[in-house]
């Protein structure tokens, strides 16, 4: 994510924050709990979560291509003691061509 280049108006970023300690959650919540308890086999309650969306971000530069664009989130949460971070990325992945980035050593993957 850290070449996104927004300079020529392609691409949007949005973000969401909910505050759960003591309201009702909604459904979105609930799944990001559901999946925290299946990959972390642990129970979990959220109070803050944050969600940001990048649409159709294009690489640095934009000025070279800006047709080749990635949709991807990340959800940060944390139930007051532990916090984790869910990302998400579109079906395919990211289509960023990375041999253009000005980093040789780019790495597109998890470990």
């Amino acid at each position: 994510w850290d070449d996104v280049d927004f300079s020529r108006g392609v691409g949007t970023v949005f973000y969401q924050e909910f505050f759960t300690l003591n309201s009702a959650k909604p459904p979105f919540i609930h799944d990001v709990e559901a999946k925290i308890r299946r990959y972390m086999k642990t129970s979990y309650s959220a109070v803050w979560t944050l969600k940001i969306t990048w649409e159709k971000a294009p690489a640095h530069t934009a000025r070279t291509d800006t047709r080749r664009t990635s949709t991807y989130q990340a959800v940060l949460t944390t139930d007051g003691f532990r916090s984790y971070l869910l990302i998400l990325y579109q079906d395919g992945g990211m289509r960023w061509d990375y041999s253009q980035l000005s980093a040789t050593n780019v790495l597109i993957g998890y470990s």
